[in-house]
């Protein structure tokens, strides 16, 4: 990871603090903290497993993190993994030994990603109580794991999500339709194998959902076909989507589909969760750095939700305040915040969620000195994207005035990407290897 942020006098604060929250999410550092082999004895935190009781140990997986997670996997058990499969998003492809890795298409998942599933499914559905299976699950596998149930079409999925990502519906409101669309998700993967499973998470979701962490494979899943209509409803989809996921969901909801896996099911007595990492632990890594180099700190909120550009002005409504010394914290200081906000999209631009929450903070800080905000997503691509976020200040919209950049009309686009490009705001870092939601950082220096 190269982490190249726009040059500021804040830059190099920026540079360590955001580095602390990336490294404090590493989710091979996080999975040697977690799980422990002495000889035969695997220990996962206060559970322990007897290795000899395995025939074989088989990993799968998906998610932007799964590989770096997949290469923590191969160091703790060597070989005695037996091999495995892993799907990660095109270009966060890391080297391994014994688990294969495959690409595929993310946020609209696409054939080498239906491909992968079904290979997935062919590896598992011969193991047996008496076969270890770890599942190395992070955010982004609801897309990496397409597996259609039957009449359902990967174009039918494709367009569902499509028009699901531009609704501004919650990553969990996402997940329930997902689920009763899907032979994998909402614990059909445990349903379909008869081995002893544990799961080991690196959480991208708010809450540390396991049936919302990549639609939760293995978890079970209180929601139900009427939940998912409903989502659709509300968000005004239900007419828009494909005949066959409408015909599906009604077909499920007569009882003439089968429900995801349950609360209180039988397959769940042996099959173990553990959430290895998540956005807590990096925003108190970014904290704590944030003390170190002398910043009064406050932790503004973990949970930041709703509309990007409405999460930024209340994450910055202390600006003003602070800045003419009336209240909270004194300068230099620090207001930190983690959360994934969500973008309705009304136009045909290109931009993220931390984008647009950082050209909205623009105007809201708009010649406030010595001000900074960033907006970061720790997978390292927001949106369709090749960046991270942006940083702006409160010298931006002057700026962007001079260059001709219009950020009002860049948000009411959903053009973000292209404004922020021409003012040279962007962070890159290209893929980091993990996935906890987003950071959000105010600095008043």
């Amino acid at each position: 990871m190269s982490l190249r942020l726009p040059a500021s006098p804040a830059q190099s604060l920026l540079r360590k603090m955001i580095s602390a929250g990336l490294h404090a999410a590493d989710p091979y550092q996080a999975l040697l903290g977690t799980v422990i082999r002495n000889g035969d004895l695997l220990r996962v935190r206060r559970r322990a497993y007897d290795l000899a009781h395995f025939d074989r140990v088989i990993a799968v997986g998906a998610g932007k993190a799964s590989a770096r997670m997949a290469q923590g996997l191969e160091h703790i058990l060597g070989t005695r993994l037996n091999g495995g499969l892993v799907v990660v998003k095109t270009g966060h492809r890391l080297p391994t030994k014994r688990i294969t890795i495959v690409e595929a298409g993310h946020p609209i998942p696409d054939r080498a990603g239906l491909r992968a599933a079904e290979q997935l499914r062919t590896l598992i559905q011969d193991l047996t109580p008496r076969d270890l299976l770890l599942v190395l699950l992070s955010g982004g596998a609801s897309s990496l794991l397409p597996a259609p149930v039957p009449g359902v079409t990967l174009g039918d999925k494709q367009l569902t999500t499509q028009l699901l990502l531009k609704s501004g519906a919650t990553i969990q409101e996402m997940n329930v339709v997902r689920k009763h669309l899907s032979s994998l998700k909402g614990g059909r993967l445990a349903a379909s194998t008869r081995a002893t499973i544990i799961t080991l998470i690196l959480s991208d979701v708010l809450g540390d959902d396991l049936g919302s962490i990549g639609s939760g494979p293995t978890a079970p899943d209180p929601t139900t076909f009427t939940d998912a209509i409903t989502v659709l409803q509300q968000h005004k989809l239900w007419r828009a989507i494909p005949t066959a996921v409408r015909h599906h969901l009604l077909k499920g909801r007569k009882g003439a589909a089968p429900e995801t896996l349950k609360p209180g099911s039988r397959r769940l007595r042996s099959v173990h969760h553990e959430i290895i990492g998540n956005n807590s632990g990096m925003l108190d890594a970014v904290t704590r750095v944030a003390r170190e180099t002398g910043l009064r700190t406050l932790l503004f909120s973990t949970a930041l939700t709703g509309e990007a550009h409405e999460a930024a002005r209340q994450f910055v409504h202390l600006a003003g305040p602070i800045a003419t010394g009336t209240k909270v914290l004194r300068r230099p200081c620090c207001l930190i915040a983690g959360g994934e906000t969500t973008v309705t999209v009304t136009g045909r631009g290109k931009g993220g969620r931390a984008q647009e929450f950082a050209a909205s903070a623009a105007i809201d800080i708009d010649g406030l000195p010595n001000v900074w905000v960033a907006a970061v997503g720790t997978d390292g691509t927001d949106g369709p994207t090749d960046v991270a976020g942006a940083v702006v200040s409160g010298e931006t919209v002057a700026r962007a005035k001079k260059l001709g950049v219009n950020l009002c009309s860049a948000l009411r686009r959903h053009d973000t990407y292209s404004a922020l490009k021409a003012l040279r705001c962007h962070i890159r870092t290209g893929p980091t290897g993990t996935n906890v939601n987003d950071l959000y950082l105010l600095l008043l220096l």
